[in-house]
């Protein structure tokens, strides 16, 4: 599988120009790419004022999303601020290269910066079949919150994260996203944003990708960024079957 990472400024609470930056990265990507991954709420930044930027699943920029991903024969996974009824979600969305559309709202929110004030907290994970593969996507503080993201039964061959994570716990994302890739076999991506937001939060990025062994197949990537990377599922499907770290794993249930 043929992956872009996007890691790209985001225009703070700009819904149409970052509308416009994005749709036209998407029209830049390399041919043959199976699978597109952008930042964390890549059309507003990581706002506590949802009312300011949300759109509605029925937005024409859902449908423009579709018509790309169908266009240019990929899919797309990144997260957006919805409204829904009374509420507001932090919304990650995956978008077949058939414009079919899976979602999954986050369920770790942020309380640092009040994010559970203001969003609603998804309960389900969200786990999609797709050219072969079995994806898990999570939004940023998910991270930090190894249960959620276990590998059982290897429900998945494939961890991606979308973010908003500053500098001045870079570190944490890093070592943070070695150990998911390890403790859980599998191949992981991770794509933050960049630039400076309106509470003077730095963030470089430090984009990545990662074998199923805690191996760097993209090192931690700073400023704006579209980087590509080769997954091979064969490669790590022999590891596992060699390698049975998953077959010795606990069992439990989340509540």
């Amino acid at each position: 599988m043929k992956i872009a990472m996007l890691q790209s400024p985001l225009a703070w609470e700009d819904i149409e120009q970052n509308k416009k930056h994005f749709l036209q990265q998407l029209n830049t990507i390399e041919e043959g790419t199976d699978l597109v991954v952008l930042p964390e709420m890549f059309v507003s930044g990581f706002t506590m004022k949802p009312e300011r930027v949300y759109i509605t699943m029925q937005d024409n920029f859902i449908a423009e999303l579709q018509s790309s991903c169908r266009e240019h024969l990929f899919a797309l996974i990144a997260s957006i601020v919805i409204k829904e009824g009374e509420y507001y979600y932090n919304r990650l969305f995956f978008i077949s290269d058939k414009g079919e559309i899976s979602t999954y709202d986050k369920r770790h929110l942020f309380s640092l910066a009040g994010e559970e004030k203001v969003y609603k907290a998804g309960k389900e994970r969200l786990i999609v079949e797709y050219r072969g593969w079995k994806i898990c996507p999570l939004v940023c503080y998910d991270l930090r919150f190894p249960v959620f993201s276990r590998n059982n039964d290897e429900a998945y061959d494939l961890l991606i994260y979308v973010a908003s994570w500053p500098d001045q716990r870079i570190y944490a994302w890093d070592s943070l996203l070695k150990a998911r890739a390890i403790e859980n076999m599998s191949y992981l991506v991770a794509v933050n944003r960049c630039g400076v937001d309106e509470n003077d939060n730095i963030y470089t990025g430090h984009s990545q990708a990662i074998d199923m062994l805690g191996k760097y197949l993209v090192e931690p990537i700073e400023g704006e960024h579209i980087t590509y990377t080769v997954l091979d599922k064969a490669k790590q499907d022999k590891i596992r079957k060699s390698f049975g770290v998953l077959r010795d794993a606990d069992t439990f249930t989340i509540d």
